[in-house]
């Protein structure tokens, strides 16, 4: 059968134009990057402020033109705090969304049920704040966004407190662990064990009681009756508030407070507690006065703060804002470098080279850890009310390890009062 010429080249501009449409269908196609997070629930204050802080990435690097001429579109969903939601979540953000780019959301309980599913894919996993949850795995394309890390990140997350611990004269002998029945703090208190023998120091109480836990009173009095130089607690945010109020109520008062309470770092919760607060020592991973923190995480805080207020968020984002941005950086640094999304040349990259990030420079190890962990050591101090103001003090969170970055001196014994 004979085509005219005339209808060969209708075809033929026809085909040229589904080609360039395809490709421009292509290119103007939004690069997903795809996460669950803490909207409601327990995590929530935590979880909010890290979305705010990774949708300002979003807006800054589709500002620039998007990501290999793609524009970024951030796919996420609640977890509403509650493990048991996440596999559901990542079946469907790459079974269903098909999403480019898979990162986890806030907390070390989310990104520990995650795992599996991402395993299963086979594909690069970029965490956030997820502590030492690669120790399980030990899966090649995981890379933790979070400041403890080294060859012990377990460890690392309360080496600080010890620390302090040990400088003290006399120095403490014995101590009281409790935490959660759950995935963060069996890995801390893990971490905590390690350390206290190494440091000849003699543990007097170690239990952990349900994550559903409502009343933290039989809890800390069980913990008082022993008496301890040191308590250490890993807590997660209600029972943070919980066992600190109980503490108060039945008056106890070890030398050293404190250890692993997330949720002292939101700015809802220290409000909320206020001069509660004075004489803890806990953890923390970025304060603008710290000294590691650089020209451009202070720059993202001031534009974080401009909208936290209307957007019903952390108001000071000092905790969770500016690794959330860093998590995007990375991904953003590691697609320009690969040319594109592929999970092996992803991976590759990640575990080769150096990330530079509003949190500072970030290398991976072999775990997906940090190289060099960079948790401190810091004491409440000072704190006369429930404003927002007095956070932004440095003399209200005082730096106490590494040394290095210290900004005070520590109130030793634990004195709530002042």
């Amino acid at each position: 059968m004979r085509m005219e010429r005339r209808t060969f080249g209708k075809l033929a501009v026809a085909g040229t134009a589904a080609s360039i449409i395809g490709k421009a269908s292509a290119q103007n196609k939004p690069l997903t990057i795809g996460f669950g997070m803490a909207l409601t629930g327990s995590l929530a204050p935590n979880g909010k402020s890290a979305l705010l802080g990774m949708q300002i990435w979003e807006e800054d690097v589709n500002a620039r033109g998007g990501l290999l001429g793609r524009p970024v579109k951030l796919v996420y969903y609640d977890d509403a705090s509650n493990p048991s939601n996440v596999p559901g979540i990542y079946t469907k953000l790459l079974d269903v969304d098909k999403v480019d780019i898979v990162t986890s959301g806030y907390a070390t309980n989310m990104v520990a049920p995650a795992m599996p599913i991402v395993m299963q894919h086979d594909r690069t996993f970029f965490s956030l704040l997820g502590l030492a949850v690669n120790s399980e795995f030990h899966y090649p394309r995981y890379f933790s966004i979070t400041p403890t890390g080294g060859p012990n990140p377990k460890e690392s997350f309360s080496q600080g407190f010890f620390a302090v611990a040990m400088e003290q004269n006399p120095k403490p002998q014995t101590v009281a662990l409790t935490g959660a029945d759950a995935e963060f703090p069996r890995n801390a208190l893990d971490g905590v064990r390690a350390q206290l023998k190494k440091l000849g120091l003699k543990i007097v109480y170690d239990k952990t009681y349900p994550p559903n836990t409502a009343d933290y009173t039989p809890v800390v009095r069980a913990v008082a009756a022993t008496n301890p130089d040191i308590y250490f607690s890993a807590s997660y945010p209600a029972d943070t508030v919980g066992i600190i109020r109980a503490a108060h109520e039945i008056g106890f008062k070890p030398k050293l407070f404190g250890g692993g309470m997330v949720g002292l770092q939101a700015t809802a919760i220290k409000t909320q507690l206020g001069p509660l607060l004075n004489g803890i020592v806990t953890y923390d991973f970025w304060l603008p006065w710290a000294g590691f923190a650089t020209d451009e995480g202070r720059e993202l805080i001031k534009k974080y703060q401009a909208r936290s207020a209307a957007a019903g968020v952390d108001l000071l984002g000092y905790y969770l804002p500016p690794f959330g941005y860093a998590l995007c950086q990375v991904v953003e640094q590691a697609v320009k470098a690969t040319g594109g999304t592929n999970d092996d040349k992803l991976a590759e990259y990640a575990r080769k080279n150096t990330f530079k990030t509003v949190a500072g420079d970030i290398r991976f190890n072999a775990e997906g850890e940090w190289e060099e962990s960079q948790v401190m050591a810091v004491q409440f101090q000072g704190i006369t009310s429930n404003s927002v103001d007095q956070f932004r003090d440095p003399k209200t969170e005082v730096i106490l390890w590494p040394t290095k970055y210290r900004t005070g001196n520590i109130i030793y014994p634990y004195d709530p009062s002042k």
